[in-house]
């Protein structure tokens, strides 16, 4: 069950993007971990031979076949997201939602090529690779970054958690809120703690965090409220409280993704028992020397 509403987590973030918003999983950082990422996958691309078909997992937004094509014209890029709505897809990219890895709807050996960035620890392992193998040719390449427990995006989103969690929880920012209104139109007597709770998220974890901007929202939501009215408030409430919900679900599945890929032996494991064995291991660093992900290659014999 917590699996499935992460699930659903993930769902309504790439719903949010192909809307063009979203608050994202990534540090202040972004820029530097992007464009690492993009180096990395870059290298990668100059090992794939010509005109070969690739597959993206857990595709999202499809930037890996995005970046990996854009120096290899001749490539055949293809991605899959289990998510339902995802973002249009880039150019030169075939992309398809509702697949999930462990259940991919190719022929076998389909593939010269499969990769994937922080999706492949985010499933039945196991069954995606022997999926995995399934579909890819003999001789075959895999490429696959992986978050590291012990990096900065999984530390961003612990510290995120517990802020939303601060906010939601400790305070009950909104059910109190919800409280304080009752069935009556006169939302003044919930001002006094929506005001107070956002000057507290403020001085103790600062004016860009989820502690600070969600009493911060519920504040001028009851302001906005005077001439809105009540059912504009509650509707407001329960947005909030639904996007905060789908961020904590969704950073839940990161934190439990990160301690799969972190089980590297375990991974190698299950590869092997299926043909598939490990060419390359290494770490992949910002611009400031912080490791925030492995990149693994592999091949099938």
């Amino acid at each position: 069950m917590a699996q499935a509403s992460e699930q659903a987590a993930w769902n309504m973030f790439w719903e949010q993007n192909a809307r063009g918003g979203s608050s994202g999983c990534l540090p202040h950082s972004r820029q530097a971990i992007e464009q690492a990422q993009k180096k990395a996958w870059q290298a990668f691309a100059a090992q794939i031979s010509k005109n070969a078909k690739l597959l993206d997992l857990a595709t999202g937004d499809g930037r890996v076949p995005a970046w990996i094509g854009a120096d290899r014209a001749d490539l055949e890029c293809h991605g899959v997201d289990l998510a339902p709505s995802l973002p249009p897809a880039p150019p030169g990219v075939t992309v398809r939602g509702r697949v999930p890895m462990e259940e991919l709807p190719f022929e076998a050996a389909s593939f010269d090529v499969v990769t994937s960035q922080f999706g492949f620890e985010y499933g039945d392992t196991a069954r995606v690779a022997t999926e995995i193998a399934r579909v890819l040719k003999p001789g075959g390449r895999i490429g696959l970054m992986m978050h590291r427990g012990d990096g900065p995006i999984v530390a961003h989103n612990r510290t995120r958690r517990a802020q939303l969690e601060w906010a939601l929880e400790e305070k009950a920012i909104v059910a109190k809120t919800r409280q304080s209104i009752g069935t009556g139109s006169d939302l003044s007597p919930a001002l006094p703690y929506a005001t107070e709770t956002a000057q507290k998220g403020l001085e103790q974890f600062g004016e860009s965090s989820p502690a600070w901007e969600i009493p911060e929202a519920v504040r001028r939501t009851l302001l906005m409220g005077a001439r809105a009215g009540r059912q504009f408030v509650l509707d407001t409430l329960n947005a909030i409280e639904a996007q905060a919900g789908n961020e904590i679900g969704r950073i839940k599945a990161l934190i439990r993704a990160s301690a799969v890929a972190d089980d590297r032996q375990t991974i190698e494991d299950r590869f092997a028992s299926t043909g598939i064995e490990l060419v390359d291991a290494k770490t992949i660093e910002d611009e400031t020397g912080n490791a925030f992900a492995d990149f693994v290659v592999l091949t099938k014999a």
